[in-house]
């Protein structure tokens, strides 16, 4: 069975939502992971995304955060929520949402930002790390196709960013974060790396500011990371820099995964 299983921080669903339908349309996703949707969950587009096909699955309290998955190929065993959330400030947020799509499982994670490194927000990502991979580690190292896929507010590496010298002491590229990545993979996951579509190296997201785009000042921090039976399935994976271009796109653009599974 061949399918298309992709990864978008869309940036809020309710902004990006004619470009999302477009895209479902020309794409052919089977299954999409969703970040970012900025929604309450009844003001989700269920309706909207049902008359091309899709089912939702949606984690979402409107504000900020909020997640999904959307699936053609069938929705099934839905959680929502990571168990063992630490929270924030007394509250757990909409990062996560897991579920069967066909002969798939998946998780759309959108992991939390961590703002500064000395913020409390910082520890309660690399927190919420630790609770993703409790959470994670049986699906990974069974025998079903599994991954984890969304923003993961990490660069793996000093090559998936544009100037390392430029995040000198900021989030997203501490040795605390790589290492919580590490520690995720250790459970039977494999980094899918995508190729670019343009330039040599596969960014996913850009900032709206100083012209990062069109001089392609990026990072690779949305990923995909699945477990044996999974990277063994895929026959292609590449970023779909196209979609951040133009009036109204977000500032990340989706990544897509081939399989034959």
């Amino acid at each position: 069975m061949d399918m298309r299983i992709a990864t978008w921080n869309v940036n809020s669903i309710t902004a990006r939502l004619p470009r999302l339908l477009a895209w479902l349309e020309s794409s052919g996703t089977d299954v999409l992971c969703l970040q970012e949707a900025k929604v309450a969950e009844d003001r989700f587009p269920v309706e909207e995304l049902r008359e091309l096909g899709y089912e939702s699955a949606v984690n979402a309290t409107g504000r900020w955060n909020g997640v999904a998955v959307l699936s053609r190929v069938g929705l099934e065993d839905v959680v929502k929520g990571l168990p063992g959330d630490p929270g924030y400030d007394g509250a757990v947020e909409p990062r996560a949402v897991s579920a069967t799509c066909g002969p798939v499982r998946v998780w759309s994670v959108y992991v939390p930002n961590g703002r500064e490194v000395d913020h409390p927000h910082y520890a309660y990502k690399l927190q919420w790390f630790e609770a993703l991979r409790a959470a994670v580690a049986g699906d990974a190292a069974g025998g079903r196709p599994f991954a984890v896929l969304g923003d993961y507010n990490v660069a793996p590496t000093d090559d998936d960013v544009f100037d390392r010298a430029v995040f000198e002491g900021s989030t997203h590229v501490t040795p605390a974060e790589r290492a919580a990545l590490a520690s995720l993979r250790e459970t039977g996951l494999s980094d899918i790396v995508p190729r670019p579509l343009k330039y040599d190296h596969p960014f996913t997201y850009w900032d709206y500011r100083q012209l990062a785009f069109p001089k392609n000042r990026g990072m690779r921090i949305d990923l995909v990371y699945g477990n044996e039976p999974f990277a063994k399935a895929v026959t292609d994976s590449y970023v779909d820099r196209e979609e951040r271009k133009g009036k109204g796109a977000s500032d990340h653009a989706p990544v897509v995964v081939d399989l034959d599974v």
